[in-house]
């Protein structure tokens, strides 16, 4: 898909933006101020004491009132206007979407970098934490891969772990993916990520942020942003995560924004399991395969995304027993080694160089290893620890 084409910006944008560059103004202060001044232009023109009447604090009434929020809006203009790519997307504009603005505390502003009109698609939300087991990583991958070949748009955090494998699912897919970050859409966190972030942009799909451009990532930023990665979706999907982690405020948002959610289970006595177990029992859908999210979905959503689904693959058969490879599909290293190599959890090379000592030397283990991961039968880990591909 081609970028879209953005307007300029409007007299309207230019406000919002000012609104949103004014300081000690939330989100939660500029409802309460549209409560007591409806119209935005109008509250450009207001007094100062008009300002400071209607509850806000007196260095935000001061400094709309005296023009400073909409020379801190131009300046952030210019900017903008020297990073190419990059769109402003301001509530009530066209690429604004409905259900963003329906939350309770909705960004004034986005900053887009990418396709705009993908805000507005069916999207579904794939957290968890930043430090996965292996069952974690490819449950998040494979149904990551197989919702963005439903054609539904995978939305996540880009951080570490789950957040940046569910894109990655997405990316292998040639599906879109919405990248909602925690500083400015020009500042790749983390940097490991960059390329990831450059695929991301290469099939159509977008880096997000409510922060100013060259905004670092500042650890205040990331509670905020969670809001948005569930406010942008119709659902959210929890992989893994722990009793006290980020994605819990996540799954309290998509819960308070009336948002579907999902999770997939894990092993009662791993600690990672708690929170996507805890959601189970308090009434979100359990999930194995894509499937499982896909009917849940509306009936009108499901037709949207029909004609999406035709420029896609497939996605693969809601099993995860697939049938091991026969001992005609692989060699004999091959299937002797892939047979050792468990998906919920990883093996060191030295146990598997031990483990077939007596039948295997080490070379044919390394290169029945090359082969599988080659593959992607396999996937090495770091430390030369390896699990199954889901």
């Amino acid at each position: 898909m081609s970028e879209a084409t953005v307007s300029p910006v409007s007299a309207r944008d230019r406000e919002m933006l000012a609104l949103a560059c004014t300081p000690q103004l939330g989100p939660t202060r500029v409802r309460r101020l549209f409560e007591r001044i409806p119209r935005l232009e109008d509250i450009f023109r207001a007094s100062l004491t008009e300002l400071e009447a209607t509850g806000l604090p007196a260095a935000s009434a001061q400094s709309i009132a005296l023009g400073n929020s909409l020379r801190l809006a131009d300046e952030e203009l210019k900017k903008l206007a020297k990073s190419p790519g990059v769109s402003l997307v301001a509530m009530g504009s066209e690429f604004y979407p409905e259900h963003l603005a329906e939350i309770y505390d909705p960004p004034l502003v986005l900053y887009v970098r990418g396709d705009a009109r993908i805000l507005c698609e069916v999207g579904i939300a794939v957290i968890g934490t930043r430090h996965p087991t292996p069952y974690g990583l490819g449950m998040a991958e494979r149904l990551s891969r197989d919702l963005a070949n439903c054609g539904l748009v995978i939305i996540s955090g880009m951080a570490r772990g789950i957040d940046s494998i569910a894109h990655k699912g997405a990316v292998e897919a040639r599906g879109r993916t919405i990248a909602v970050f925690g500083t400015g859409v020009d500042v790749i966190y983390p940097r490991e990520n960059r390329k990831l972030s450059e695929q991301i942009l290469e099939f159509g799909g977008a880096l997000v942020s409510e922060f100013p451009l060259a905004t670092s990532p500042n650890p205040h930023n990331f509670p905020l942003r969670n809001r948005i990665i569930s406010g942008l979706s119709r659902g959210v999907l929890v992989v893994e995560a722990g009793e006290y982690s980020g994605t819990r405020i996540t799954s309290r948002c998509a819960l308070e924004q009336c948002r579907e959610v999902f999770a997939v289970p894990g092993n009662v006595t791993n600690k990672l399991a708690w929170t996507p177990n805890t959601l189970i029992k308090q009434g979100a859908k359990l999930v194995a395969t894509w499937e499982d999210v896909f009917e849940e979905l509306p009936s009108e959503i499901r037709l949207q995304l029909h004609d999406r689904q035709a420029e896609l693959p497939a996605p693969q058969a809601a099993s995860l027993f697939d049938p091991p490879p026969s001992s005609n599909e692989l060699p004999e290293e091959q299937r002797k080694v892939f047979s050792a190599v468990r998906t919920d959890e990883s093996i060191h090379i030295d146990e598997l160089i031990e483990k077939f000592e007596s039948d295997l030397t080490s070379p044919e283990i390394f290169s029945a290893l090359f082969e599988l991961e080659m593959s992607n039968k396999i996937r090495q880990l770091p430390g030369k620890n390896y699990v199954r591909v889901f």
